[in-house]
């Protein structure tokens, strides 16, 4: 069938979708002085009618599952809804056409834009300044390792460890290692919070940073981060927050209070701004002032009634992206605020956590959960019991899941957990939609018992059925290669 077929499997030589006119200027004639080795081989594009072209993506764009077609329980991710109003402010003329490279002058809503957001995210984290420069979470991780960096080579101390709860969020200590800083992991106690005793013993003076996330990556608050903190402190260190969680804390408690020097936020995930394929993100780090001498270029800073760039930042760590990181998730995370306010956000992270809780206690005797207490704005169950029992593992459940029309949480992960699904909600699921996901999981759950092989060999209803992800990682196919899958050895 052709909604099965690759676009390059459509191809027909000759055929095309659209006709150009005819040059009506001088040629580029700019690649003639590139060394021909350095050019790329001719690409083998497809051929492909217009009609042909609209048809198949239409088939792919149906079998998509994305967030505006149903719940995306995706732990640690935060799939919520984004409301169609920040896209509508997003496409304004003066926005969305708005020239990267345009002066100040003819660029002042935009420039006032980033100057409120950032003062808006700075309250919200309780801290003082903002770069909204990095362009995804992982990418404010690293800026904030770079400025932590900064700042003791300025202080002439050498401190080349970064302490990285195994709670913490998967992405940070590959970020701690990326800066060049030495990475120790910090165990969890029974509880599934930060072992007080272990991290006491790891801090020294070859400390410069401890990397925690709060609410931890197993959906509990870090009841002693207070002490936390006061250690770390006591040793020299600095302390960052992955703010990766932080739907469950909106209005309600901010980082900067507790005592954390940096933290970042990914504005696609509590600030409802898309994913997309993988991006765009936004991942704004917010600081208190020991950091904020070391910001990146450029800033945003407000004189005399006007907005301009500033770059004459001595201690800053410099450029860290093209222009100023993904500016139409500015606007829609703008949008966001503004529309809710502050009473808004605090019910955000009121109904994230009640949300979750409530999924909580649903699944609760059917499935086992990791930690048997409340929850924040997610929760981890653990498949052990089922996959020991029945033979049934957590993949099965997840493949099982799309059958019944649910993307899958999040699953093996995190890896302290066995046989882990870590479930988040997030605030947009009417009750409705979560005793659905519910009933969906309890339907697996019942079919585990009575019938596992049809949750082992599940999907049964995707156009495509369960994939070798290991040997798609290791074997990507090549297209560059002029192969299709079907040649590709």
């Amino acid at each position: 069938m052709s909604s099965e077929k690759l676009i390059f499997q459509l191809s027909a030589p000759g055929r095309f979708g659209i006709e150009l006119p005819e040059l009506d200027v001088p040629p580029d004639r700019s690649l003639d002085e590139v060394p021909r080795e350095l050019l790329r081989g001719e690409l083998d594009f497809p051929e492909v009618s217009q009609v042909d072209v609209v048809r198949h993506f239409t088939r792919l764009s149906a079998l998509n599952y994305h967030i505006d077609s149903g719940m995306y329980p995706l732990g640690s991710c935060t799939m919520k809804y984004n409301p169609k109003v920040n896209d509508s402010m997003a496409a304004l003329t003066g926005f969305a056409e708005l020239h990267p490279l345009a002066p100040a002058r003819h660029a002042q809503g935009a420039l006032e834009l980033v100057y409120r957001l950032g003062k808006f995210l700075a309250a919200v984290a309780g801290m003082d300044e903002t770069s909204l420069v990095p362009a995804a979470g992982a990418h404010g991780e690293l800026t904030a390792l770079m400025m932590v960096k900064a700042h003791f080579r300025k202080k002439g101390e050498e401190r080349t460890r970064v302490l990285v709860p195994d709670s913490a969020h998967g992405t940070n200590p590959a970020s701690a290692a990326m800066c060049g800083f030495e990475v120790m992991e910090v165990p969890s106690d029974h509880r599934g919070l930060t072992d007080l005793a272990a991290l006491g013993k790891a801090l020294d003076e070859r400390v410069a940073l401890v990397m925690l996330t709060n609410p931890n990556t197993l959906g509990l608050f870090e009841e002693q981060i207070l002490e936390v903190i006061q250690l770390c402190h006591r040793s020299g260190a600095l302390v960052y927050c992955d703010g990766a969680n932080s739907n469950a804390l909106l209005g309600r408690a901010r980082p900067g209070d507790m005592g954390f020097d940096v933290m970042h936020f990914n504005l696609h995930k509590t600030f409802s701004t898309p994913h997309g394929g993988g991006g765009p993100g936004a991942g704004a780090v917010c600081v208190t002032p020991v950091l904020a001498p070391y910001l990146p270029i450029p800033r945003v800073v407000l004189e005399n009634g006007t907005y301009r760039w500033a770059e004459a930042c001595p201690d800053s760590i410099g450029r860290i992206h093209a222009f100023y990181g993904n500016f139409g998730n500015q606007v829609r995370a703008f949008t966001y605020i503004l529309s809710l306010g502050l009473t808004g956000l605090r019910e955000i992270a009121d109904a994230a956590v009640l949300n979750a809780n409530y999924v909580k206690s649903r699944l609760q005797g059917v499935y086992d959960v990791a930690h048997d207490r409340s929850c924040m704005h997610e929760f981890v169950l653990t498949g052990k019991r089922m996959a020991r029992t029945k033979g049934v593992k957590t993949l099965d459940v997840a493949k099982r899941l799309l059958d019944l029309g649910y993307h899958a949480p999040t699953i093996y992960f995190p890896l302290i957990v066995e046989e882990a699904m870590m479930v988040e909600p997030t605030e947009s699921e009417s009750v409705e939609s979560l005793d659905g996901f519910v009933a969906a999981m309890l339907q697996i759950a019942r079919e585990a018992d009575e019938n596992p092989d049809l949750v082992r060999n599940a999907p049964h209803t995707t156009v495509v059925s369960r994939f070798d992800e290991v040997e798609a990682a290791r074997k990507p196919i090549l297209r560059w290669q002029g192969k299709l899958p079907r040649e590709t050895k």
